[in-house]
């Protein structure tokens, strides 16, 4: 790791609010911050391998949270503060886009944001907006997210520092490979 990362991370992990901070990164990163979690989650799992599945559980719960204020959002503030949100992110040609494939393909349009670069924002609002069932949609969301989160504690105890090599140039190909295997023991188990 570069030396200011390091240094910060280490003040993170010395933090008596470390956990609580990744909380509220992680809500953010879902709502308005279009910076991937992972810049600072992986590092950060690596500085802390004992505590990666509580990192990737808290990791989750501030996703979680931050997509239910982006569906409320969506929901009644769309023409408002949900534009707003969208504009500012440079999203608007994204959210139009999803919006109709949401309507086409519901759920599964859904559990795939979280493992390809359609930014998460986009769908939250698209959700709320078009008034997508909230329970299916947070079902999307934690699987989706909990797939990408725990996927990445398993790429850090399996590769290390090579992790976040490998998820900048392949995340795509490690979110779709990580939701197969998903599936696959989800198959296996229930055959």
């Amino acid at each position: 790791m570069r030396g200011k990362t390091q240094k910060w991370l280490d003040r993170l992990r010395q933090s008596d609010h470390a956990l609580v901070l990744l909380f509220v990164f992680s809500a953010l990163e879902a709502t308005i911050v279009p910076i991937p979690l992972e810049l600072v989650l992986i590092p950060y799992m690596l500085l802390e391998r004992q505590r990666i599945w509580l990192l990737a559980t808290i990791a989750l719960a501030g996703c979680l949270t931050g997509a239910l204020a982006g569906y409320w959002i969506g929901l009644g503030l769309f023409d408002s503060a949900g534009q707003w949100l969208i504009e500012a992110t440079g999203a608007t040609e994204q959210f139009e886009q999803f919006r109709q494939t949401l309507q086409e393909e519901g759920f599964f349009a859904l559990f795939m944001v979280g493992v390809t670069p359609v930014p998460f924002q986009v769908a939250m609002l698209a959700a709320g907006a078009t008034d997508y069932p909230l329970g299916w949609f947070m079902l999307a969301a934690g699987l989706s997210r909990g797939i990408r989160y725990y996927g990445l504690a398993l790429l850090v105890l399996m590769f290390g520092e090579q992790a976040t090599e490998i998820w900048r140039r392949h995340s795509t190909t490690v979110g779709v490979s990580l939701l197969a295997i998903f599936v696959l023991t989800l198959i296996l188990n229930f055959l």
